[in-house]
């Protein structure tokens, strides 16, 4: 990974359509070693898959919701249970295990605080939670795809 790369990574964080041949205008190479090198990252893996990012407000989704989840166990026939009910669940955008206080983080998107309501009681219904505190995001400040690429 050189400045070259990391100068294409940024491009394509920012506009995946972005033509070859603008691509290699911005870094200075011609198309074909820029498109060369767009499929190495491929194939290293730095770049997993191209996305159209949506915007969640026309999609009716205005509530993000960031639960916590604590639970007292920690076993895997518990966890397996837990993992396959939330990744059915389309409104759980994000999964996170913790360390800390919590066990799990989840993010959730949905139109209203019913429908969340609904939400939580069709998660509650599927797996045994020991403790559960929701959070409502009031404002969006930052909310970004863009990763960080000073450190590689």
């Amino acid at each position: 990974m050189n400045d070259v790369d990391k100068r294409i990574l940024s491009l394509l964080q920012e506009n995946a359509d972005m033509p070859i041949a603008e691509i290699s205008k911005k870094v200075n190479l011609s198309p074909t070693p820029c498109w060369a090198r767009i499929n190495k990252l491929q194939k290293q893996g730095y770049i997993k898959g191209k996305v159209a990012v949506v915007d969640r407000n026309k999609l009716n989704l205005a509530v993000v919701a960031w639960v916590q989840v604590k639970t007292n166990q920690h076993n895997a026939d518990w966890l397996k249970k837990f993992d396959k009910a939330v990744k059915e669940m389309s409104e759980v955008t994000e999964f996170y295990r913790l360390s800390g206080n919590y066990d799990y983080l989840l993010k959730v998107l949905v139109p209203s605080i019913d429908k969340y309501d609904e939400f939580y009681k069709k998660l509650t219904s599927k797996i045994d939670i020991t403790n559960y505190i929701t959070s409502f995001s009031l404002e969006e400040i930052k909310n970004t795809n863009v990763l960080p690429l000073e450190y590689v």
